[in-house]
């Protein structure tokens, strides 16, 4: 069993020691909780997408169902790493300043106002 288990999560206001709290007893939650080292995400961030398809493309290509042990999973992802590099395979980050005001025009209002020197 890990000694302490690194979470890395968003900035949902879900995830936190208190989802601990509510899911078992106080005990156990206080347990838990000092086993877990939490990181946060920022919460706009585009690399986040990019880990994130990542780590898709790992779960549903590398792994595609349970797994009965670390050192089966360990060699199933560094496999999957080697032909993935083997390939070279590359994000095709196609977001753009123009997408971003469409999408995020909501924000925009905000920084009108500014002006660089």
């Amino acid at each position: 069993m890990a000694e302490k288990v690194v979470l890395v999560t968003d900035n949902l206001k879900t995830h936190g020691l208190h989802a601990l709290y509510e899911a078992f007893e106080p005990e156990q939650a206080g347990r838990l909780a000092r086993r877990l080292e939490w990181h946060f995400t920022p919460e706009h961030a585009s690399w986040l997408n990019v880990a994130e398809s990542e780590l898709s493309a790992l779960s549903l290509q590398a792994v595609g169902r349970r797994v009965g042990n670390c050192e089966e999973l360990v060699t199933k992802i560094n496999f999957w790493e080697q032909e993935r590099n083997q390939r070279q395979v590359r994000i095709d980050w196609q977001f753009r300043t123009e997408d971003a005001r469409i999408k995020l025009r909501r924000l925009y209002h905000r920084y009108k106002a500014i002006k660089l020197a």
